[in-house]
């Protein structure tokens, strides 16, 4: 992976959940965790698609699945996926017993006719 600048293996992830979505009480669909600085956010399935707005306000270009027993990077400005990648800090996932979608308390009933839209 030649995206060395964009990733640094030592920062901690920014928590469990998406951290717009808990701020505003969202729920999300898949997590993804941004390999420069550990920012969680939902993927482009959920509604709100934080993980893409924090590329778009940072320019943050490389995330990293954040869904347990995926490593998989994804480049933004590239459009390359990349099967593995350099270890992060740890957690390397959200907690396993984290529902999906989640969090389970505030998913609606519907979520997934909300999320074909």
């Amino acid at each position: 992976m030649s995206d060395d600048a964009a990733i640094d293996p030592e920062v901690a992830p920014s928590g469990a959940g998406c951290v717009e979505c808990d701020a505003a009480g969202g729920w999300w669909f898949h997590l993804r965790r941004c390999a420069q600085c550990g920012h969680i956010g939902c993927c482009d399935d959920s509604p709100s698609k934080h993980a893409t707005a924090h590329f778009h306000s940072t320019g943050h270009p490389v995330i990293r699945s954040y869904e347990p027993g995926e490593e998989w990077f994804w480049n933004y400005e590239t459009e390359e996926l990349y099967e593995a990648g350099p270890q992060l800090a740890p957690p390397a996932s959200h907690p396993a017993e984290q529902s999906v979608p989640g969090p389970a308390e505030r998913v609606p009933a519907d979520w997934a006719r909300v999320l074909r839209g």
